[in-house]
Parts: C-alpha cells; structure tokens; sequence
C-alpha cells in the first residue's frame, strides 16, 4: 500500500518500509510526541455518552437477575 507520510508527506510504501504510515523513525517519533503533548484534537466525540449510561443500567439489571 503506498501512502504519504502523515507527518512530512514523502511517499512511503507499506511492502518496503517498517515505519509505515510514517516514512522513517524520525516522523513516527514526531507523530507520538504530537500526541504526548496533545497537539491533536478530537474535535468532536468519538462515542456518546448516553452509551455508557445505558451499559451501566443494562449492568445493572443483569445483575439483579443473576442474584435471584
């Protein structure tokens, strides 16, 4: 799979290179750093929190059946 590195965008190839999506070390090491130091922003959720409410009931209530 050939794809531009999301750092510096070189060309890279995925058959060739080890550090694939990223063109060397160096870009996968910027990549980590970007997101250790939170340059990267989510910019909207990635799951709704009404899911885990609803997990937390259904839960709930599974256990009240197994106690029976």
């Amino acid at each position: 799979m050939k794809r531009q590195c999301p750092i510096c965008g070189k060309r890279t190839d995925s058959q060739i290179n080890g550090d694939f999506p990223f063109c060397s070390e160096r870009c996968r090491w910027l990549d980590l750093g970007n997101w250790a130091t939170e340059s990267y922003i989510i910019s909207e959720p990635a799951f709704d929190e009404s899911t885990f409410e609803n997990l937390e009931r259904d839960m709930a209530g599974a256990d009240e059946e197994t106690e029976k």
